[in-house]
């Protein structure tokens, strides 16, 4: 048997990580500004991230969500005081595209109602209902096709409130900074317009923090910068560190009912063992200053050129939109100057670093870039 051939991979064979760092099966050493789409945050193999994991596995790694299980009761404790939102409700559930899917879910069960909005070159994963809200026809089949979505642009006030006087609007579903559609960031004038709108509508605001959120802009969640409370906050990639995890927070105006939602593997002990490691790191080393701290300082010093169209992001979430197609720099970067970057669409370098990134570590990806363009 051979694998489904839908990935195109580069020859490179990861064996082994620490902090920023990553191996492959040759010995060449490289620097990661990727962090596997967002995921690692707190740096590979982190001492106390591994002793935890390690921990819980030898007591119980799994029961299903039937039982009482105070590792949950734990994170959502951690998690609220984390990111200020002690009144909400936790849902834990595997990734961010699940996240999104009871997100929106959520919003239809609450409403009664069953369109949502969502945003032009928005990305949002690949399950059924998250599918439909992302903005990119090639991944979205005939069957995704059939859910009930409207697409605005973003930043555009009155064109969504258009979308919305249709009346059956259930939410509205935004990314904190849009990743995957080129590190584009709602002003903070339209989030609050935004959130104003939504309340006058009956629609729920969803903030995707999936790639945005843990720290990554130098705040808890990216809309934090605007100063609006959403009426659900969905999570994934950075909140275990890369083992499968993802949740939404839920504001205390939403009640509960019980089989509403369900998971079989959200939740687990490994899982939430994970994820509060994760939070313990992120305080105990203020990794959230620092991704704002380390992401400014790598935007002011990436050189100027007249290839580079444009930088933009937050922290440690940042593209470098150029004037051409970057896959050959990309190429250049990975196999010449030994750095792994992520890419948004043809003309943008993406990068997404572990939040541990230091100054030192910001001057290599520098320099390489200034030797090679």
């Amino acid at each position: 048997m051979e694998l489904f051939d839908v990935y195109s991979l580069f020859d490179v064979t990861p064996v082994r990580a620490q902090g920023c760092r990553v191996w492959d099966d040759k010995g060449t050493e490289y620097l990661d500004l990727y962090g596997g789409h967002a995921v690692i945050s707190i740096g590979h193999s982190h001492p106390h991230y591994i002793e935890a994991l390690s921990k819980q596995l030898g007591k119980i790694g799994f029961y299903s969500n039937s039982v009482v299980n105070p590792l949950q009761q734990e994170l959502a404790h951690r998690l609220g005081k984390a990111c200020g939102y002690e009144d909400y409700s936790l849902f834990l559930d595997n990734s961010g595209a699940e996240s999104n899917e009871n997100a929106m879910k959520l919003a239809s069960f609450h409403t009664g109602k069953e369109r949502i909005i969502a945003f032009s070159r928005s990305f949002h994963g690949r399950t059924s209902g998250a599918v439909a809200v992302t903005d990119n026809p090639k991944i979205i089949s005939p069957f995704n096709a059939n859910h009930k979505v409207t697409f605005c642009t973003l930043n555009d006030a009155e064109g969504v409130e258009a979308a919305l006087a249709q009346g059956d609007v259930a939410g509205v579903i935004i990314e904190g900074i849009q990743g995957c559609g080129g590190i584009h960031i709602p002003s903070d004038a339209f989030m609050l317009k935004l959130s104003e709108l939504c309340r006058e509508y009956g629609a729920l605001l969803i903030l995707d923090e999936v790639q945005s959120g843990y720290g990554r802009t130098g705040k808890f969640f990216a809309h934090q910068w605007s100063g609006v409370r959403p009426d659900i906050i969905t999570m994934g990639k950075g909140i275990a560190n890369g083992f499968p995890c993802g949740g939404i927070l839920i504001a205390p105006h939403l009640k509960a009912v019980k089989g509403m939602l369900g998971t079989t593997f959200g939740g687990n002990y490994l899982a939430m063992s994970a994820a509060i490691a994760v939070l313990d790191v992120m305080e105990d080393e203020h990794l959230i200053d620092n991704a704002l701290v380390t992401g400014d300082y790598l935007v002011q010093h990436i050189p100027s050129s007249p290839r580079i169209k444009e930088v933009r992001g937050r922290g440690l979430m940042i593209g470098i939109e150029f004037n051409e197609d970057v896959a050959p720099l990309r190429r250049k970067l990975l196999f010449d100057k030994h750095i792994f970057t992520g890419v948004a669409g043809t003309n943008m370098i993406r990068l997404l670093a572990p939040l541990c990134l230091t100054k030192a570590e910001a001057d290599v990806f520098i320099q390489a870039l200034k030797d090679i363009l």
